[in-house]
């Protein structure tokens, strides 16, 4: 597909000195956006780079009642040097069109979903803050907008990328976390939409998390939604559990996002000698692990943060320090190697980079 170009309005609405230590995250946006069509009888159509505005949409649009709709995200960064680079975005775009099958919309051409981003953050690179562990997240998003009340697949969608520039995940540091097993409401169960990326997971889990905050743990660590003993995601983010010699993760079973950041820990680890088992992690033996001190580190690995230290773990009216409650050293290693190819400072020796300019 060709993008057209469609100019300004006026004046870029960054300000020369963009004050990136109140950047916060994804409250920000810049000048353009990407916009591309979709109808039943023509395919993908009229792609076009334009400035950021609202939409315009009916109120019957099928997204509104039936949310059929899709996202993903991922970050650019730009380096000491001026060098901006995108990090494994084939994964998005492979895993983007994942959740379109399973959410009944159609694919995006991958190459596309790589060569329309880079070209956008392109013309927005001056949006991108350099400071420590700040970033451009990227948006990627398709919804339904064909108005009709009926339980359908849409004739019509929208797919758009919108740009923000983001602070450090980490505004107080870099610090362990305490987390809650949910044990009444579950995030997903086999056959369900749990592998795809699509707005209702997250509707439905907001509710466990705001009781988990009242009970003073900042997620919650989802169980299986069939017995209710099997570890799955912690809050948005997969989760990882540190033994001696192995780091251990829930497997791809269908009910858990095929994290990015995920299958990069695993490589990491690998790397760096560790065994890593992709295998069903029972709550109870879990908790007896880390009784015993078998369980050394525990962590949770996402996009937005890279990797969250917990070192706090709540069930039943019991809480159980992992380790020595702090920050492991694999989980520190993890986190800067990681943040250290992202940003310039460590070779990129696995090819996750993707130079942009």
């Amino acid at each position: 597909m060709e993008i057209t170009i469609l100019p300004l309005p006026g004046e870029s609405k960054k300000s020369g000195n963009m004050d990136e230590s109140a950047l916060g995250f994804g409250k920000i946006f810049t000048d353009r956006m990407l916009l591309v069509e979709w109808k039943s009888d023509r395919g993908w159509f009229d792609a076009r780079i334009k400035p950021y505005e609202p939409f315009v949409l009916d109120p019957s649009c099928l997204v509104f009642h039936y949310a059929q709709e899709i996202f993903e995200g991922l970050k650019a960064y730009k380096w000491s040097d001026g060098t901006i680079t995108l990090f494994r975005p084939e994964m998005n775009a492979r895993r983007f069109n994942l959740s379109a099958d399973r959410l009944c919309m159609p694919r995006i051409p991958e190459e596309f979903f790589v060569e329309s981003i880079m070209q956008l953050v392109k013309m927005e690179k001056d949006w991108i803050p350099t400071a420590e562990g700040t970033s451009l997240y990227i948006r990627p998003a398709m919804i339904a907008v064909e108005p009709v009340l009926g339980v359908k697949s849409s004739d019509h969608f929208y797919y758009f990328v919108i740009l923000s520039p983001v602070g450090a995940y980490y505004a107080s540091g870099f610090n362990p976390v305490k987390i809650l097993v949910e044990d009444r409401y579950v995030r997903a169960t086999p056959g369900g939409t749990g592998e795809a990326k699509t707005g209702g997971n997250y509707a439905s889990s907001l509710i466990a998390g705001v009781e988990a905050k009242k009970k003073g743990f900042h997620q919650v660590l989802w169980l299986d939604g069939v017995h209710h003993r099997y570890v799955e995601e912690v809050g948005a983010m997969n989760m990882f559990f540190a033994y001696e010699d192995c780091v251990v993760t829930a497997p791809l079973a269908g009910s858990i996002l095929n994290g990015v950041t995920r299958d990069s820990v695993i490589c990491l680890a690998d790397s760096l000698g560790f065994r890593v088992e992709e295998r069903p992690i029972e709550i109870n033996q879990l908790l007896s692990d880390i009784k015993e001190g078998k369980v050394k580190e525990a962590f949770g690995s996402g996009t937005a943060a890279v990797i969250t230290p917990v070192g706090i773990l709540g069930y039943k009216g019991e809480s159980l320090t992992i380790g020595d409650g702090g920050v492991g050293r694999l989980t520190r290693k993890l986190y800067d190697t990681l943040t250290g190819i992202q940003y310039g400072r460590i070779p990129d020796t696995f090819g996750w980079l993707r130079k942009i300019v």
